[in-house]
C-alpha cells in the first residue's frame, strides 16, 4: 500500500511462445525466467498482492515453487498469439476488484529491480498521474531512420529542415522497455490502455532494460548478469 492506496501486481505468463518455446519457464541465469520477476516483485514495499496470470498448469506450478500466487487459470482464449497485452490485466481486475492501482510486470524483463518497480509506483502517485510506464534511452535515433518508397527513395521518418550530422546532436529519445506498467484501476478499465496522452515515463538504465524475445537476448542477458555479479 502507498499513501493509503492498495496495489495489485500481475505477472502475465502464458504457455505459448513462438520465438522461444516455453519461454516463461526456460532456465536463464540458473533459474526459470518467470522466477526473476516473482522474486524481485516480492521485495516491493508497496505491492499488496502479487499474482501470476497463466493458462498453463506447468507454469502455475513453477510460479508456486517461487511463492507466486496463482488464484486462477486464465482462459485459453486470453492466451493466444494475437491476444492484446492488456487482456490478462483486465481479466484479473474483473476477478480481483477493489484495488486502487494495478502494476503489470512482464516476466521477459528479468533484470528489472525492485527499485524500478517501487520507483515507477512512487512517480505515478507523486505526479498524480493515471498511469506511468518504464522507458529507457533508445538505441537508435529516429532522426536517422527512413521509410523506403515504392521506387526505393529514402524518406525520413521524422521530417526536419536541418539534418543532424552527429548522433550527439540529435535530441534524446526514449523507448518502452516493457519492464513496469502502473495505472489507476478505474482509469485503466475505462481506457483499456496504459498508454494514453497523459501517461508519464519512468526512466530505467539500459543494463536493466533487457527484454527477452529471442535466443540472442538470452545470450546478452547472461553476459550482462555475469558482468553485474563481477
Amino acid at each position: 500500500m502507498i499513501q493509503g492506496k492498495s496495489v495489485l501486481a500481475i505477472i502475465p505468463a502464458r504457455g505459448g511462445s513462438k520465438g522461444i518455446p516455453r519461454k516463461n519457464i526456460i532456465e536463464v541465469g540458473g533459474k526459470p525466467l518467470l522466477s526473476w520477476t516473482i522474486e524481485e516483485a516480492k521485495k516491493s514495499a508497496y505491492i499488496d498482492r502479487l499474482i501470476v496470470s497463466t493458462d498453463d498448469e506447468e507454469i502455475a506450478d513453477v510460479a508456486r515453487q517461487y511463492e507466486g500466487e496463482v488464484p486462477f487459470l486464465r482462459p485459453k482464449e486470453l492466451a493466444m498469439d494475437d491476444t492484446p497485452g492488456i487482456a490478462p490485466v483486465l481479466h484479473a481486475l474483473e476477478l480481483l476488484p477493489k484495488y486502487d492501482y494495478v502494476v503489470l510486470l512482464q516476466p521477459t524483463s528479468p533484470l528489472r529491480q525492485v527499485i524500478d518497480i517501487d520507483g515507477c509506483i512512487e512517480k505515478c502517485l507523486k505526479e498524480q498521474a493515471n498511469s506511468c510506464v518504464s522507458i529507457t534511452v533508445a538505441e537508435k535515433t529516429p532522426y536517422w531512420m527512413y521509410h523506403l518508397s515504392d521506387n526505393d527513395v529514402l524518406e525520413p521518418v521524422i521530417k526536419i529542415e536541418e539534418r543532424f550530422l552527429r548522433r550527439q546532436d540529435t535530441p534524446t529519445v526514449f523507448s518502452l522497455n516493457g519492464a513496469v506498467y502502473i495505472a489507476d484501476t478505474n482509469w485503466l478499465q475505462k481506457t483499456q490502455s496504459f498508454l494514453e496522452p497523459e501517461t508519464v515515463g519512468y526512466v530505467m538504465p539500459k543494463e536493466r532494460s533487457i527484454d527477452i524475445d529471442n535466443q540472442m537476448d538470452i545470450v546478452i542477458f547472461e553476459a550482462v548478469l555475469r558482468q553485474m555479479k563481477n
